[in-house]
């Protein structure tokens, strides 16, 4: 028996995989430990290639509006410079708006703080003169009212000075990942800015590795899925945007047409949270109703209630509009897509599966196209409403009745008298 070259190279490349696949299940710790050691290299990459991405969607629009240069170089460098520009001012203005804001947030909070403890606390007399049964629990139970401070306070002290050396090590340990965390950043800067500048080139020389490793029609195939995650994302990343400030500027307004505290400082963290997709608002609508509360209670309730209704008009208008067409995901499968990116990996997950499952959508599209094209389903049976339909053993039981009933017709059909009579 001669052997193909083709054979042998498969044959050899699934006893590689099985070899990879049983080290995998049985070394996990080694496996763990190489695996973190490869994270912790190729994270700055990694982070770098995500923020390339993401600068990459302005960058586009400002190097259009700057076709008029015909030098290719100084054109891409131009626009880099424009786009890292405007995000930074951007970034400052958004700082330079809630700094402001949160300290005369917190020097009104350190004023109007404790009276608000003193009417909470006269609020919890009056309800227990109202009720009680709860003044007769509390004196049944002396551990909550009698407490030995004294002893609270020695056993601070002696915790913190067995923890004292153990404080220190994780203070010098801090310093260390926060110098790696910065050294890392400018890694990733500096990639980002390397592959906006050469982007053409990267995709050209992955391309040509596609190609020389992979048949021509599946690297044709994959191409083609790469440019669809390329303009999904990137309709993703502007359409949140855009998303994130139309919700800020209806929070403000409601806010001034009801004459809210607090008007900047809250829209602008209900935009920032709001690029978390559906959930991130509420995050910010937590901390706006917070600060709303220590100034007027009622008013603090009337926000929520302002939230709930903008919100609803956010997740049923604008969001599947704006996100969910630009992508073209339905917002059915937008929720679905921020749960399940949300349980796996958090506020990234739900960054990263919606569009992810955009290209996965589309995808099952195509494939479902083709092969009820390839089957020649008939198009009735995929209307909004398709006829009913008979199962197999419906069918059989209707041609055997038809069976049996066929050479009574016939019998009635040659009878003369049975012609005679329906004549008449």
């Amino acid at each position: 028996m001669r052997l193909d070259k083709k054979l042998i190279h498969r044959i050899f490349l699934c006893l590689a995989g099985l070899l990879i696949l049983v080290w995998l299940l049985t070394d996990t710790q080694r496996v763990q430990a190489v695996w973190g050691t490869l994270s912790s290299l190729l994270s700055p990459f990694v982070m770098g290639a995500a923020v390339a991405f993401v600068f990459n969607v302005p960058m586009r629009g400002v190097e259009k509006q700057l076709s008029d240069i015909r030098k290719p170089g100084l054109r891409r460098g131009l626009a880099l410079v424009i786009t890292i520009g405007l995000i930074v001012l951007v970034l400052a203005g958004v700082v330079g708006l809630l700094i402001p804001q949160i300290q005369k947030t917190v020097d009104t909070l350190s004023v109007r703080f404790p009276p608000f403890l003193m009417r909470a606390g006269e609020t919890a007399m009056q309800f227990l003169e109202k009720h009680p049964e709860l003044q007769n629990w509390v004196a049944d139970h002396p551990e909550f009212t009698n407490v030995d401070w004294n002893t609270v306070i020695q056993k601070a002290f002696s915790f913190l000075g067995d923890s004292a050396g153990t404080i220190v090590d994780s203070a010098f340990s801090a310093i260390g990942s926060v110098t790696g965390a910065i050294v890392n950043i400018f890694i990733s800067l500096f990639f980002a800015i390397y592959c906006l500048t050469r982007k053409e080139i990267l995709a050209r020389q992955g391309r040509r590795i596609l190609y020389a490793f992979l048949p021509e029609r599946t690297g044709d195939e994959t191409v083609r899925i790469l440019r669809l995650t390329n303009a999904t994302f990137s309709k993703f990343i502007s359409g949140q945007c855009l998303e994130a400030c139309i919700l800020g500027c209806l929070f403000a307004v409601a806010m001034l047409i009801f004459r809210m505290p607090y008007v900047s400082l809250v829209s602008v963290i209900i935009a920032v949270t709001a690029l978390v997709p559906v959930v991130g608002a509420f995050v910010g609508c937590a901390l706006g109703a917070f600060f709303i509360l220590v100034d007027s209670p009622l008013q603090a309730l009337t926000f929520v209630a302002m939230f709930l209704v903008i919100q609803q008009l956010e997740n049923n208008l604008i969001y599947p509009r704006v996100v969910g067409t630009s992508i073209g995901l339905p917002g059915m499968w937008v929720l679905v897509a921020v749960t399940v990116g949300g349980g796996l990996m958090g506020v990234g997950g739900m960054l990263l599966m919606i569009p992810l499952a955009s290209v996965l959508y589309t995808l099952l599209g195509e494939y479902t196209a083709a092969r009820v094209a390839q089957r020649q389903i008939p198009a009735e049976k995929l209307m909004d409403q398709p006829p009913d339909l008979q199962t197999a053993y419906q069918k059989r039981r209707q041609r055997r009745k038809l069976e049996k009933l066929g050479p009574r017709f016939r019998k009635e059909k040659d009878n003369p008298a049975t012609e005679e009579q329906n004549k008449e």
